[in-house]
């Protein structure tokens, strides 16, 4: 906290806006640590956060439109290559559009506060073609309550976190010693999650070649069933000839109405 207080005293508004636009496009940074410096800053006086505020807003809203147009544009494969620093990948584009399946717009509202899905957020609603002007005035005010919310609280808390950071350099090595091995221990926590999820790297695939051979020869052995999301299923979704569909928020609850003498291929976006 001291170092990143002393940075922002020395460089000001640039580092907060810097450190919003980083983590809205993606960049592991703490930008609500940043948040709470610049709320400490302006209690001692150090910066205004009249201006802090404001300009922390206009950063993250710069870091999310492009996501949001990308999105619209490219579909889930930006979303793809986002999620490939998860451990499993696949489930962390599902979490994000279940989050949009469940919550519908109000998603953007509080996804800045929620790791692993306020990134996706943005381009998410725009891969599910979510109209301009309405993403403009969720995602406003969703990043207007993570940033205003981080920058109050450091403001208010700011006599207990100067404590903390006196407190860190009357320690000295020791708080070193103690931030390293934190760090390694995440470190360590995602090489764990990643170990344990591997398995899902294997779900077995099949060439488009193989199901069209398969649907000549033996039409009736087949079933395909249309997982898409529902962002990209509406009344003109085209759907492959013959295919059923099955929301994907429900499969669990659509398994039993599947039949158990045809090879069943999903096919998803």
């Amino acid at each position: 906290m001291h170092d990143i207080l002393n940075l922002i005293t020395h460089h000001g508004y640039a580092v907060v806006a810097l450190a919003v636009f980083l983590e809205a496009v993606g960049v592991p940074v703490p930008a609500a640590l940043a948040m709470f410096a610049a709320g400490v800053a302006g209690a001692t006086h150090k910066l205004s956060l009249s201006v802090a505020l404001p300009v922390a807003i206009v950063a993250m809203m710069l870091g999310d439109i492009p996501l949001f147009l990308l999105g619209r544009r490219t579909g889930w494969r930006l979303l793809g290559y986002l999620c490939r620093i998860s451990a499993n990948p696949e489930s962390c584009i599902l979490r994000s559009a279940e989050s949009f399946y469940k919550r519908g717009r109000l998603t953007l509202v509080f996804a800045k506060f929620l790791p692993g899905i306020n990134t996706m957020a943005a381009p998410l609603a725009g891969s599910m073609n979510m109209k301009p002007g309405q993403f403009l005035r969720f995602d406003l005010l969703g990043v207007s309550l993570y940033v205003v919310g981080y920058g109050v609280a450091g403001f208010i808390f700011s006599g207990f976190a100067e404590a903390i950071a006196r407190q860190f350099r009357l320690v000295g090595l020791g708080a070193e010693y103690a931030l390293l091995a934190a760090a390694i221990g995440y470190i360590g926590y995602y090489a764990w999650r990643y170990w344990k999820q591997r398995a899902y790297s294997v779900v077995p695939r099949v060439p488009v070649e193989e199901v069209a051979r398969q649907l000549a020869v033996n039409p009736g052995r087949v079933l395909l069933v249309d997982v898409r999301s529902h962002g990209y299923y509406d009344s003109g979704t085209v759907r492959i000839q013959g295919s059923v569909r099955l929301e994907p928020n429900k499969l669990k609850e659509a398994f039993h109405e599947l039949p158990t003498d045809k090879d069943i291929y999903l096919y998803c976006t």
